[in-house]
């Protein structure tokens, strides 16, 4: 009898088929031994389906008719692995690899007082290169600070609590899930985890780096960075993150920075600057989910 929880882990799919079944593949070998995955492909309108049926090895396949973004995507398979007996999810991009003992790592770590574990983080096509070791909320400019984008020297190989933990890999009881709740498909993209993170840390729970915990990720393959969609969400739902969860004054001095530093940040680095205005137009309008152009 197996006594290890059982870990159900979810990738969500949308137009990068190959990149999941390469995810897949990694997670196939890893050491620990009670998991199950979940695809679930968010109506790509590509092949990916047909490939995924194709090679159908050892995950579970989930069809959603439409597009409901990161959030959308990997709430469908926390209600599955909810109603399946799932002790934990995993949320993890399918844009990632993994080292055979990462769940071994991030299970290891888990007590009632810790919401979501999450490992080290490198880039998959430079493996010395941190992507995530840790990270914090900032609540004066209303956006997320993150260790990485330099060399990984074991600068952060120390274990401990953080504000804020990627979406691209999150480790979460069911218990935290049924308290705190799924993640917020209003964002669509972009933002969701950091407000979940800030749900979890009021609720009462901690958030722990483990960085015994590896993986690789590719970074950005359902979306370009600097494009209309990136600049649109990633504008819109900072201001939305800001209404939602930063408090007292920090949210006037959130919300000042945010509209002048994202402005003349998209001057100075010549953006387009259509985007952006579109994004501020549509928070005034409260105007939240998919974007409808």
């Amino acid at each position: 009898m197996n006594n290890t929880p059982l870990v159900f882990i979810i990738l969500v799919n949308y137009k990068g088929v190959d990149h999941t079944i390469e995810c897949i593949k990694s997670l196939n070998e890893i050491t620990y031994s009670n998991y199950k995955i979940i695809v679930v492909d968010n109506d790509s309108q590509d092949n990916s389906v047909n490939k995924l049926k194709e090679y159908k090895k050892n995950f579970i396949l989930i069809e959603n008719k439409i597009n409901t973004g990161f959030a959308g995507g990997n709430n469908l398979g926390i209600n599955y692995a909810i109603k399946n007996n799932a002790d934990y999810v995993l949320l993890l991009n399918n844009d990632t690899t993994v080292e055979p003992n990462f769940l071994d790592e991030l299970i290891n770590k888990t007590s009632p007082e810790i919401g979501i574990n999450i490992g080290k983080i490198l880039f998959y096509y430079d493996k010395s290169m941190l992507w995530y070791a840790g990270g914090r909320i900032n609540a004066l400019k209303g956006c997320t600070d993150v260790n990485g984008f330099e060399k990984d020297n074991g600068q952060y190989d120390e274990e401990k609590y953080v504000t804020f933990a990627s979406g691209c890999c999150m480790l979460i009881s069911k218990e935290v899930l049924n308290k705190v709740g799924m993640l917020m498909e209003e964002y669509f993209l972009y933002f969701e985890d950091t407000d979940y993170c800030a749900k979890v840390l009021n609720n009462g729970y901690k958030i722990l780096y483990c960085p015994k915990s590896v993986i690789y990720h590719k970074e950005s393959v359902s979306t370009v960075k600097e494009s209309f969609n990136f600049l649109y969400y990633i504008t819109r739902n900072r201001l939305y993150f800001i209404k939602d969860n930063i408090k007292g004054i920090n949210k006037i001095l959130s919300f000042i920075y945010s509209f002048i530093f994202i402005f003349t940040k998209a001057i100075i680095k010549n953006q387009d600057k259509k985007p952006i205005l579109c994004a501020y137009k549509d928070f005034f309008r409260k105007k939240k989910g998919k974007l409808i152009i």
